[in-house]
């Protein structure tokens, strides 16, 4: 079963197109836009400050998603929401902390995303890279490595990827909906 937490006065706003699996837990001040779906086991904490999940996205298996408040920081002042938009696909086990993240995007399994970095539309971040706090990936751009650096411009088969997986894992919610 997911966990839906309100925290303070602010209780997680999903959409009824949403699908959200077994073992994911929201806390907070958390907005989710129709037919994006959150997979097992991940987490999304607004407790200090807010998540905006645009339509479309495809949270994959545990992944965390976190804010940043006043003092807890990475540069120690006001603190940051994590706002993500449309058609975004975030890979498995991946760490969203206090960014934003592009319409279109591609975030690889294991990446780190840190407090203030932009994923510009249609930026791709690689496998188990680290998005440093303040970094700025640019669009069409594959950023790779620890910490991440750009690498090249992306394909016209890497950004028919980015476009379509969200509608992939549209699809297999669906199908989960259906059970």
């Amino acid at each position: 079963m997911q966990t839906l937490i309100k925290y303070k006065d602010k209780f997680p706003k999903i959409k009824d197109s949403v699908f959200i699996a077994e073992g994911v837990v929201i806390v907070g001040d958390v907005e989710i836009n129709d037919d994006s779906n959150v997979w097992f086991n991940s987490v999304i904490r607004a407790d200090v400050n807010y998540v905006k999940i645009g339509r479309k996205c495809n949270i994959q298996d545990g992944t965390v998603i976190h804010v940043s408040s006043y003092g807890f920081s990475a540069n120690g002042k006001k603190g940051n929401p994590t706002i993500i938009s449309d058609n975004v696909t975030i890979g498995h086990n991946a760490t969203i902390h206090a960014c934003e993240i592009g319409t279109n995007a591609l975030i690889g399994m294991g990446s780190i995303i840190l407090d203030k970095a932009i994923i510009e539309d249609f930026g791709f971040v690689a496998a188990g890279a680290l998005i440093p706090p303040g970094a700025i990936v640019k669009s069409r751009q594959l950023w790779a490595g620890n910490p991440a650096k750009f690498i090249r411009k992306i394909s016209e088969t890497e950004e028919k990827l980015l476009i379509n997986t969200p509608e992939v894992y549209n699809n297999l919610s669906k199908e989960f909906l259906k059970k």
